[in-house]
């Protein structure tokens, strides 16, 4: 294996990672705070969103020597590795709402406009994100994208 490389598709997936980042927390807050949509609901349309964001541009930018498999067994896989992620991180996420609005409230900084519940929403998902990171990277790199030397 060819560590060079692979830590070049790491950063690479770290950066498709931070667009699908902007995605997710930003198709979860207009969902959450505009639409009064419930924030567990919110959270996996979020990650739908950033799925389809992030299988794109990893197949295009991340893994463009990956060819030998069809797009639709591909996007299986992907989608796949990224559900296994999701039963991951809608638990996590649930568990830790309560406890980081709570560290919210007791911060003695101003917001703004934010309030402690939806500080305490964001980092929950921060947290879970990044657990499910490694997963996602991992599993697609010796899975869906095992076609890439």
């Amino acid at each position: 294996m060819d560590w060079r490389r692979e830590r070049v598709r790491f950063t690479r997936f770290l950066v498709v990672g931070a667009i699908g980042a902007v995605v997710d927390f930003g198709t979860f807050n207009l969902l959450t705070e505009w639409l009064n949509i419930n924030a567990v609901v919110a959270s996996v349309v979020s990650f739908t969103a950033a799925v389809t964001s992030n299988f794109t541009l990893n197949r295009h930018w991340t893994y463009p020597d990956s060819r030998s498999k069809p797009v639709a067994r591909q996007w299986m896989q992907f989608a796949m590795v990224n559900l296994v992620g999701l039963s991951v991180r809608t638990p996590l996420f649930a568990f830790l709402r309560g406890p980081w609005t709570r560290v919210a409230e007791r911060l003695p900084v101003n917001w703004g406009p934010l309030t402690a519940q939806q500080l305490g929403n964001n980092l929950a998902l921060a947290c879970a994100v990044g657990v499910v990171l490694i997963w996602n990277f991992v599993a697609n790199r010796l899975w869906t994208y095992n076609d890439v030397r």
